[in-house]
C-alpha cells in the first residue's frame, strides 16, 4: 500500500507543486505544502479514493490556503516590496501557453490581489479545469457560491492582467532591445522600449539593497536603470533565462547570481519590471523546476 501511495504521489508531484506555487508565489512554501500533503496522503486508504488526482489536489489546495493566510501576515512585516519567488523553468513550459501565462510573474502579482478563497477558486478552475462541485468541496462552499466567486475572480483578474497574451518570442525580442539599451546606456532606446506608465519594482527583502518602493514612468525608470548599470557595468553581466515560463534576464555580479528581472508586456512595450534580489528567493535559479497541469503516470 505504501508503494502504491508513493507511486501515485510521485506521479502527481509536479502538478501538485504547480497548484501550490500558483496559490502561494513561493517555491519554498509550496515544497512545505507538498510535505504536508504527503503526510496526509500516506495515511489514506487508496481503495476508498475514486479520483486520486482530485483527492491530492484537494489536500494540496487546503494546505496552501492555510499557508496563504500565514503568508499574508508575513508580508505585512516584509521589508520593502514583496515579489513572487522566480523559478528557472524548462523551455517546454512555454509550449503550454495557458500554464506559462498563469505562472508568469505578472499574473502571480495579479493573483496576489485576490482574497485567499478567490485565488484558490480561480487557480483551480481557470488553470487546472477542476469542476465546480470539486472546488466547492475543496473550499467548503456550495457550488453556486463557487460559481459566483469564480465569476468575480475572473472579472477582477481580467481588469488587471495584460490586455493580451504575449508570446515568448515577442517577450524575447523586447527583452533583447531592453538589454542592449541598458548595457549601452542609450536612454532614448531604453525609453522607447518602456511603456509611458511602466513600473519598476525591486525586492531585496531587507537583505540586499533594492528600491524601497515602486518607481513609475518611463523617463524615471530609464534613468534609474542606466545609472545603476553604469555603476556596476565592469563587474556585471546580463544573460537571458527562462523564468516562470517566459524569457527574463539574470544579472550576475563578479560571476555570482545577483538579480532576476522579469517583465510584463503591454502593447509591445514593457509595462512592468520586477527585479528580485532577495537571495532567499533565488535558490530555485540554479536548477530547472518542472511546472505541469498533468500527472506523469507511473510506468
Amino acid at each position: 500500500m505504501a508503494d502504491r501511495a508513493t507511486e501515485e504521489f510521485v506521479a502527481h508531484r509536479n502538478l501538485l507543486f504547480t497548484v501550490a506555487y500558483e496559490m502561494l508565489g513561493s517555491a519554498a512554501d509550496a515544497e512545505d505544502v507538498l510535505q504536508e500533503t504527503w503526510l496526509r496522503w500516506a495515511g489514506v486508504d487508496l481503495d476508498e479514493v475514486r479520483d486520486r488526482r482530485a483527492y491530492l489536489v484537494r489536500i494540496t489546495t487546503r494546505q496552501a490556503l492555510t499557508r496563504l493566510r500565514t503568508l499574508g501576515r508575513r508580508k505585512e512585516s516584509y521589508v520593502g516590496s514583496w515579489l513572487p519567488e522566480p523559478l528557472l523553468t524548462a523551455p517546454d513550459v512555454a509550449d503550454d501557453v495557458a500554464l506559462a501565462d498563469s505562472a508568469s510573474m505578472a499574473m502571480l502579482l495579479v493573483l496576489e490581489t485576490l482574497a485567499p478563497t478567490e485565488r484558490a477558486v480561480f487557480v483551480l478552475r481557470e488553470v487546472f479545469d477542476v469542476d465546480y462541485d470539486e472546488i466547492a468541496e475543496t473550499v467548503d462552499k456550495s457550488p453556486a457560491a463557487v460559481r459566483q466567486i469564480a465569476h468575480r475572480a475572473r472579472a477582477h483578474v481580467a481588469a488587471r492582467r495584460p490586455r493580451r497574451t504575449v508570446s515568448a518570442a515577442e517577450t524575447r525580442d523586447v527583452l533583447g532591445a531592453f538589454r542592449r539599451a541598458v548595457e549601452t546606456g542609450d536612454l532614448r532606446s531604453l525609453v522607447a522600449v518602456l511603456a509611458e506608465d511602466v513600473v519598476l519594482v525591486g525586492d531585496g527583502g531587507g537583505i540586499k539593497q533594492a528600491i524601497p518602493r515602486p518607481v513609475a514612468g518611463a523617463d524615471k525608470v530609464a534613468r534609474l536603470l542606466a545609472g545603476g548599470w553604469g555603476r556596476v557595468a565592469r563587474a556585471a553581466s546580463m544573460e537571458p533565462a527562462q523564468v516562470n515560463g517566459y524569457p527574463a534576464l539574470v544579472v550576475r555580479l563578479d560571476g555570482e547570481l545577483d538579480t532576476v528581472v522579469a517583465v510584463r508586456l503591454d502593447g509591445g512595450r514593457i509595462s512592468g519590471l520586477y527585479a528580485v534580489r532577495n537571495p532567499e528567493k533565488l535558490s530555485r535559479m540554479d536548477r530547472e523546476t518542472t511546472l505541469s497541469r498533468r500527472a506523469t503516470m507511473p510506468g
